[in-house]
């Protein structure tokens, strides 16, 4: 049901309620002045009674017909004189105000009273006198009908002026279900102008601000969309370029290990020799030899050193577990006052290349922050598996996170972040309640 149809619906139950109010009193009022006009007359029958008294005295029931049909119609009252057989020797006429018509039955039953009518015995007959309502009755009913076509014509017309009235004030509404309609086919840019009246106005402006804010929401949608798939395509480049530089630290770590490893070795064979051969026989010579053996060993140091830093060997060919044992005594070497303590129980026996480099780069890099930064005492690692997920912790008794951790150029967190998130996981920091710092990992195994 439309708005206006329902305003329409409104007005003429009001109507309607008015007018039965004043049909109402209009009854009431009939029935009150047929009330007296009841009483008039029976006041005329008091006065009648005294006068019939006299006449009846003076000539009898003839001089008594005489006076009645000299008297002729009394209003709101039917006179008739009967003698001792019953027989009518006179009956009032009838009234000529608004001859041949009367009142609906029903209508005279309400308002009229309920009428008993006064005999008055003579010695020869009797006279019977009725108080008669009827053109009373007759008038209140050609009022009640003159008020209803009034009620009607003003029924009528003003339901058709509300209904054009209605429609003229809700005419704007219609500008703004156009608007929402353009809105919902998607032409974002709807506005709406000034409409007249202060509530239209209000929702003009309400329905600009709500298509203004739609239309952000779309653009800023659509941006977050832009931006979410750039992301994803700098992760997949991301993830191809990390895949590329594990494969050439791979090469770097084999040619380091294989080539340069034995021409080390090679060179210090040979100084060895000719230190042997000099020995006693030219110092010089001798002291020449020795150097270039200590050079050949320390380059060797040096290159037993960064081989584990571009590529542990250990990964490839013994799997997690065995390179990380090889990672923490370096470690444990090089950092003796340190206590380090590594955990591994329930591993899979088989686990992916990327999941293996993904999970010693993280641990490598949370131990080489701790070592460098938190100043800790003591380095605890754990790997498990919890309802299908690899995790991966890493604590320290530290002074925790450094204050500028987030500011350009320190890219360890958000590298390792990335390479659990490439492979779905997550990565946290946080605070234990002892102090220092724990990062935490979780990758799923499939």
């Amino acid at each position: 049901m439309s708005l206006r149809l329902q305003i329409n619906l409104i007005l003429t139950a009001l109507i309607g309620f008015f007018v039965g109010v004043l049909v109402w009193q209009q009854i009431d009022s009939t029935r009150r002045s047929v009330r007296e006009e009841v009483e008039a007359a029976s006041r005329v029958a008091t006065q009648l009674l005294t006068r019939v008294s006299w006449v009846y005295g003076q000539s009898g029931l003839l001089g008594m017909t005489e006076f009645l049909e000299r008297l002729g119609r009394v209003r709101a009252n039917e006179i008739e004189l009967l003698d001792q057989r019953g027989d009518v020797l006179y009956r009032s006429p009838p009234s000529p105000y608004k001859a041949g018509r009367d009142a609906p039955a029903w209508f005279a039953r309400i308002v009229s009273p309920p009428v008993q009518p006064q005999l008055i015995g003579l010695p020869n007959g009797r006279l019977v006198v009725r108080a008669d309502a009827s053109r009373a009755t007759l008038d209140g009913w050609d009022d009640l009908g003159r008020l209803l076509a009034v009620a009607a014509l003003v029924f009528v017309f003003g339901n058709l002026l509300a209904y054009w009235l209605a429609g003229r004030a809700l005419r704007p509404l219609r500008r703004v279900v156009d608007g929402l309609r353009e809105m919902e086919r998607g032409a974002h840019h709807t506005r709406l102008p000034d409409l007249p009246g202060k509530e239209a106005q209000l929702m003009s402006h309400a329905f600009n601000a709500m298509a203004q804010a739609v239309e952000d929401t779309i653009a800023a949608k659509k941006a977050a969309a832009e931006a979410t798939e750039k992301l994803a395509e700098n992760r997949e480049l991301t993830q191809i370029i990390q895949a590329r530089i594990e494969e050439e630290r791979g090469a770097i770590a084999r040619e380091l290990h294989d080539e340069l490893g034995q021409s080390v070795t090679a060179i210090k064979s040979v100084g060895l020799s000719i230190a042997q051969r000099a020995a006693g026989k030219d110092a010089d010579i001798e002291q020449a030899a020795r150097l270039v053996v200590d050079t050949a060993g320390q380059i060797y140091d040096v290159v037993h050193h960064m081989i584990p830093k571009l590529r542990p060997l250990a990964l490839d060919r013994f799997g997690l577990a065995d390179a990380l044992d090889d990672l923490l005594g370096d470690w444990r070497l090089q950092h003796p006052q340190i206590e380090f303590s590594l955990k591994s129980d329930r591993l899979p026996e088989v686990l992916g290349e990327k999941l293996m480099t993904a999970v010693y780069r993280i641990i490598q890099e949370s131990v080489n922050n701790a070592l460098r930064h938190a100043q800790a005492t003591r380095i605890a690692i754990e790997l498990g598996v919890v309802d299908g997920d690899l995790t991966i912790s890493v604590e320290d008794n530290g002074r925790g996170l450094p204050a500028d951790w987030r500011t350009p150029g320190h890219y360890g967190v958000i590298g390792m972040r990335e390479r659990a998130f490439t492979l779905g996981g997550t990565l946290d920091l946080q605070k234990p309640e002892g102090g220092g710092l724990r990062v935490f990992a979780r990758i799923p195994l499939n």
